[in-house]
């Protein structure tokens, strides 16, 4: 796509969660990516060498008061969202504490979450949070839906800032056009549309290529103990029979 439009290819390394994140698994990025015949542009920008400039979109969002500390464990969030009263799990909502209870959670140093608060996006943004939308290159424009995913997580102790935030952020510092992504994030626009809209920045285009999947319909993966391209290399496969086999043969 980028070449057609005459265009630029950038790959960004996504390694904020350094609980997960390790220097082979990014070499095995490169690595794989270029035995495909992909070539990208250099520096590489990662994003474990850039929190500063997340931190600093957080403390805007949180001064503006569209942050709220967030006390609640995955599972009480998990629980609260399927005991909703309204049939169907509901994307999660909350509030503030008051100002005691949280003071005294936060002297007993309980861990805590910074969640963007869609009540107060809401309000900021006011009659402009209903034409919230955003072009998929497969799908036309669509309306944004950031309520579907509720209260999102920006930042939390453990991992530093979140995905969505992150993204938008580097989105605007790099002049990204257009965001080519898996369809596993295809709902991922829906927040980081309202992220745009409340920080002023622009909304890039979106395509989510199809995934690759097994016999039984799920999407190949680590976890599941899918086989790697590293594999199919030692196997003798070449790219131009795998490019040709996915139906890539014009890359």
């Amino acid at each position: 796509m980028a070449s057609e439009a005459g265009g630029r290819f950038l790959l960004r390394i996504e390694d904020i969660d350094a609980t997960r994140c390790r220097p082979q698994y990014e070499a095995a990025i490169y690595e794989d990516l270029a035995w495909l015949g992909l070539e990208w542009e250099q520096p590489v920008r990662r994003q474990s060498e850039h929190m500063a400039d997340y931190q600093g979109t957080l403390d805007w969002l949180r001064g503006e008061g569209l942050l709220y500390r967030c006390f609640r464990t995955r599972q009480a969030v998990l629980d609260a969202m399927q005991s909703a009263p309204h049939g169907p799990v509901e994307a999660f909502t909350g509030a503030p504490l008051p100002a005691d209870e949280e003071a005294a959670r936060l002297a007993a140093g309980e861990p805590f979450a910074w969640r963007l608060s869609l009540a107060a996006a809401r309000a900021r943004l006011g009659l402009a949070w209903g034409s919230l939308s955003y072009t998929d290159l497969d799908h036309g424009v669509l309306r944004a839906r950031p309520e579907s995913a509720g209260d999102v997580v920006l930042a939390r102790k453990d991992v530093g800032v979140a995905y969505h935030l992150a993204s938008v952020v580097d989105d605007a510092l790099q002049g990204i056009t257009h965001v080519i992504r898996g369809e596993d994030l295809a709902e991922a626009p829906h927040i980081q549309r309202l992220l745009q809209a409340l920080l002023g920045l622009p909304a890039p285009l979106y395509r989510h290529h199809r995934l690759l999947a097994g016999p039984d319909g799920r999407r190949l993966a680590k976890r599941d103990k899918a086989q790697a391209l590293s594999e199919l290399r030692a196997a003798g496969v070449t790219p131009h029979a795998l490019r040709a086999e996915l139906g890539f043969s014009r890359i």
